[in-house]
């Protein structure tokens, strides 16, 4: 478990950092047949997400990590289920919001691609 729990750490802190820094890049973590729910609303394929996602209204966004939790997800593959949860301060404002997120990742050679993508925000 302890090398499921360094790739999500890995995987989590690579896509939000690169999330602030250079959203449309994260298209490449995608594939054609990934879905991303975000806030209820389906996205499929990996260009409608970064489409989705660099298209997002607001400019400066950073996570702040509470929990993380990861499993595998299959017995077939070593495909993993990571689940998020934290706070998101958005263009600096002083009042952030709760989320959680849910990755299923799949392996690509020797790195792993988003499968599915759960966001939600946290009101209550």
């Amino acid at each position: 478990m302890a090398e499921i729990n360094k790739v999500a750490t890995e995987f989590t802190t690579f896509y939000y950092q690169t999330f602030s820094s250079n959203r449309s890049s994260l298209v490449n973590l995608y594939r054609p047949q990934s879905m991303l729910t975000w806030e209820g609303q389906q996205i499929l394929g990996a260009e409608a997400i970064a489409e989705k996602l660099t298209n997002l209204p607001f400019q400066k966004v950073e996570h702040k990590i509470t929990t993380l939790d990861a499993q595998p997800s299959s017995t077939s593959i070593a495909s993993l289920l990571v689940a998020v949860t934290g706070l998101l301060v958005v263009d600096d404002s002083p009042n952030p919001l709760q989320f959680s997120q849910i990755f299923q990742l799949i392996p690509d050679g020797g790195s792993y691609f988003v499968f599915n993508d759960v966001f939600r925000l946290n009101y209550g």
